[in-house]
């Protein structure tokens, strides 16, 4: 089938685009390359370089026609999103509501939705599954909501089935190496380990190490961004065959804490891995962990590579084409 990927050329977006090429569909990507690299844009897909801020550009490269969208692009930030709401606002709000105009437009019919574990909040109890309470705590988590939202409001209205698939903590690499480019700017903790084992930078934040966890650090549930991708095929599957729409979680259901991921980094490298003991930063969490029970029940769903050494290595295997440069 024909499948429209708008941010295919992102971190996750370039998994989802392989996950879809891999299971004999014909894949285009639609991006803007603010955050894309083209080094993430494989042969065996089209490329079209448009952003969606332009509706116009969107219906131009939705015209050929296509079995159904998976939308990928958005700022992602949380602690921006509080400083920014405005952009935030602009490209994650007003770009979807473009996108789901053109495609109503021309009667694509299965929207798969990057969502987002943020729309939750602070957990009201663990694991948290998809009826938890959604009470967001930055506007990033507030702007995946209400598009959740739109999304529900097209299906009853238009009879657009989506997927809304909310991720947790996505990590790590294809592990065949098949992913050209690192992630620019990465904010999330296994990327700025890496980092820091590259000599990028000279050490990182533990921000906290008085939770009441098993250490003292945060205890966050990482789920392989492989495994993100093949849930994106599995969804889209779904929802052509049931005719109906879906919202899972997405997570390993295991909790990792901050420093064992480091001192887990550390062994796999063989790099010191300096780290500093810094405070608690406001709004998080002692502890994040998902259930994913929908998602295998449904989809049939199972992390094949969200164990914390694959996550490290295949992350180290990116990062290791940098250091020796």
């Amino acid at each position: 089938m024909r499948i429209l990927v708008i941010g295919g050329a992102g971190y996750i977006g370039s998994h989802v685009v392989r996950a879809f090429l891999d299971s004999g569909h014909e894949v285009t990507v639609f991006d803007n390359l603010r955050t894309g690299l083209r080094e993430n844009l494989f042969p065996e897909a089209a490329f079209v370089h448009g952003d969606i801020m332009h509706p116009l550009q969107l219906r131009a490269a939705m015209a050929p026609g296509f079995d159904g969208l998976v939308h990928l692009a958005a700022l992602k930030a949380a602690g921006q999103s509080m400083l920014h709401p405005e952009e935030y606002a602009e490209s994650n709000l007003t770009g979807t509501i473009n996108i789901l105009n053109e495609a109503s437009r021309a009667g694509i019919r299965r929207f798969i939705f990057s969502s987002s574990a943020a729309v939750y909040g602070s957990p009201a109890y663990l694991p948290i599954d998809e009826e938890h309470p959604k009470d967001p705590e930055n506007f990033y988590g507030f702007t995946k909501l209400e598009i959740e939202r739109l999304l529900d409001w097209f299906d009853r209205l238009k009879g657009m089935r989506y997927a809304a698939i909310r991720y947790f903590n996505a990590a790590g690499y294809d592990t065949l190496g098949r992913i050209g480019g690192l992630e620019l700017q990465p904010e999330n903790l296994l990327p700025i380990v890496m980092e820091a084992a590259c000599g990028q930078r000279p050490k990182l934040s533990v921000y906290g190490d008085d939770y009441p966890t098993r250490d003292g650090s945060c205890i966050r549930d990482y789920v392989h961004v492989t495994d993100l991708a093949e849930a994106h095929v599995r969804a889209f599957d779904y929802v052509g065959r049931e005719d109906r729409s879906l919202t899972v979680n997405l997570g390993s259901e295991r909790g990792v804490t901050v420093l064992e991921m480091i001192e887990r980094a550390r062994a796999l490298t063989g790099r010191p891995i300096e780290a500093e003991i810094a405070g608690r930063r406001a709004g998080d969490p002692a502890e994040l962990v998902a259930s994913s029970r929908k998602a295998r029940e449904l989809l049939g769903w199972v992390p094949r590579f969200s164990d914390v050494d694959t996550l490290i290595s295949s992350t180290w295997n990116m990062y290791e084409r940098v250091c020796s440069k």
